[in-house]
């Protein structure tokens, strides 16, 4: 389940929509592609369809303006081709529309596309995914410690994020800021804004998402080639696959800059001084379009079918798509229901959300925003494209509606625990059944039958199996997780601090702890000792690992000059506007049952 209230520095925008114009491509006027594209420009599906009620749509223009998306690109794979390509609203407000041309920054989405450079290179035999990575760098050396001396890192390691490798992502550089060299950047030297890059796990035993692996194998790209990274790039990988509208040169060309779409914030300004510059060239640093994606997705396509061997032959392109942990391949994130398989990465830079999804046969889209607030509608568009062309996967599900006793409810009223440690909490409000999984907004749940439920904001299902209700499963992203019941003093503890917290949110009162324990936090964090005995302990682990990065970012704005509270956010959080000697800033933070920090976030 995914966290609402982050453990890291946030970065959020918005802005309010005063045009939506679309921009046609591909396409011609009165076509059945044509007619598929005004169907769902016309028709954004909910999360989930119930059988026998009607269906809930909206249009893509609306959804555009309450999510605060100024612009969306949007190009279609379909029998292996692209099929249609579109702009929809606008680069900037005020501005020129959005065009299939119009240029938005990939960021994590530059990961599966260095991943082929890599794999190019191996294929040519100059690397070696299994050999220490030590080997071919030349300008900087990945420091030796405890956990290299046990296993060495490699560059399968770096791609599949399981090397051991410390920081998660790259925030940017402001225009008119520093930007310091890879080197830098690989020893967290100023004026780099995130840490050093090192091992502090041993390579090989576990998964953890690192843009920093990355880091490093752009390193060992260019020392290899002893060729810049953008040419290399452009000369291995965007040039033989034709992505026409694609480079890795950051900052973008001046001459480019007019072609591209303007990032935004949540607090509907756009960014200051446009796009952030990304030196982290491998894992965020690809300027593109949908339409270059899909060429890069056809692609693969082409390598696993034999019809092409340009970039990668197909024994190359299947290898890179065999889960190494979990769903997790080479570069590449990979799933599918059925036989049908499909391989997928997203994206967020600051100001910019993108998505790329198509299966290993032929279909897929890709989808590229200008707003912080552009996934839950990039979940909205793909989740819609997939009903029209019948995709096995991403569509939404149709469920069926059971007439049950409300009263039936009650035994399941409780609070139980999941293996990660997280608490949900289920009761009845009436008619009504609601859970809230902590950290997170209250849903309600619909009964299929006695023991099953379905949400509708979320494609998920609750099911209680044993008439004792010690356990529930959950179903969701086609995974089971089974929570257990708590204890009766824990349990009610639990439950009553949930429904509690459901009445801050609806009375908007703040926790009686939250302004000092977000005083403190932010002294701790100022000075670099923050308390972690009052963290739960994810959230200490990432503010320890992220210290220096958010130790910065407070540091910039100086002095606390004043706090006010401002409401309770959906997921219970208390929301501070918080003015600082140097600027002001919205801070969010979530406190456990017994006081701790649950989670806390803010837009420096």
């Amino acid at each position: 389940m995914k966290q609402m209230v982050s453990a890291k520095a946030f970065f959020g925008i918005g802005m309010a929509l005063l045009a939506v114009l679309a921009h046609p491509a591909v396409a011609t006027a009165g076509s059945g592609i044509e007619q598929r594209i005004e169907r769902i420009q016309d028709s954004l599906l909910p999360p989930v369809l119930v059988q026998g009620e009607s269906t809930p749509v909206t249009s893509l223009t609306a959804r555009m303006q309450a999510l605060h998306v100024p612009g969306v690109s949007i190009a279609v794979i379909h029998g292996g081709k692209l099929e249609w390509a579109r702009g929809f609203g606008v680069t900037k407000i005020g501005g020129p529309p959005v065009t299939p041309e119009t240029l938005f920054q990939a960021a994590s989405i530059s990961k599966p596309v260095t991943t082929l450079a890599v794999l190019s290179l191996v294929q040519s035999g100059k690397l070696d995914l299994d050999t220490d990575v030590n080997q071919y760098l030349k300008t900087w050396k990945l420091p030796a410690d405890e956990f290299t001396q046990q296993s060495k890192v490699t560059l399968r390691g770096l791609l599949t994020h399981s090397a051991g490798i410390t920081v998660h992502g790259f925030p940017g550089y402001a225009a008119g800021a520093p930007i310091p060299s890879l080197i830098q950047v690989l020893n967290g030297e100023p004026p780099a804004n995130s840490p050093a890059i090192r091992v502090d796990t041993v390579p090989g035993k576990t998964w953890r998402y690192s843009g920093g692996g990355f880091v490093i194998a752009q390193q060992v790209l260019t020392d290899v080639t002893g060729v810049a990274f953008p040419k290399l790039m452009h000369d291995l990988i965007l040039g033989p696959l034709r992505m026409t509208y694609s480079s890795y040169d950051q900052p973008l060309p001046p001459k480019l800059l007019p072609h591209a779409a303007t990032p935004y914030r949540a607090d509907e300004t756009a960014v200051p001084g446009g796009p952030h510059v990304y030196p982290e060239l491998g894992p965020a640093g690809l300027w593109t379009t949908p339409s270059d994606l899909a060429k890069y997705a056809i692609g693969i396509q082409e390598a696993l079918s034999g019809k092409s061997s340009r970039p990668l032959s197909a024994a190359t392109a299947r290898a890179m798509l065999v889960p190494a942990y979990n769903q997790q391949a080479i570069g590449l994130v990979v799933g599918g229901s059925t036989a049908r398989k499909y391989f997928n990465h997203g994206g967020a830079n600051f100001g910019y959300r993108c998505f790329l999804v198509a299966y290993q046969d032929s279909d897929g889209v890709a989808v590229m925003t200008n707003s912080d607030n552009g996934d839950r509608l990039i979940g909205e568009i793909v989740r819609t494209i997939a009903h029209e062309y019948a995709w096995p996967d991403y569509s939404p599900p149709v469920r069926t509606l059971a007439a049950i006793d409300p009263k039936s409810f009650d035994p399941r009223v409780g609070a139980y625990r999941f293996e990660s440690g997280a608490t949900v909490t289920f009761w009845r409000d009436g008619e009504h059944f609601k859970n809230r999984i902590f950290g997170q907004q209250v849903v309600e749940m619909f009964p299929t039958d006695e023991h099953e439920f379905f949400e509708k904001v979320v494609d998920a299902r609750w099911i209680f199996p044993t008439a004792d209700h010690l356990t529930v499963t959950l179903h969701q992203n086609n995974r089971e997780q089974v929570v257990k019941r708590l204890g009766d003093v824990e349990g009610r503890a639990a439950l009553d601090f949930s429904m509690a917290t459901e009445k801050r949110f609806l009375d908007q009162t703040a926790a009686p702890d939250s302004e000092a324990a977000l005083r403190r936090l932010i002294t701790g964090l100022a000075n670099g000792t923050p308390n972690y005995d009052e963290m739960v302990p994810a959230f200490a682990d990432v503010n320890r690992r992220e210290l220096p990065m958010l130790q910065a970012a407070i540091t910039r704005l100086g002095p606390v000059q004043s706090m006010s509270f401002k409401g309770v956010g959906a997921a219970g959080e208390d929301i501070y506007n918080i003015q600082f000697e140097h600027g002001s800033s919205e801070f969010r933070i979530l406190l456990e049952v017994d006081g701790r920090i649950h989670g806390a976030e803010f837009s420096p």
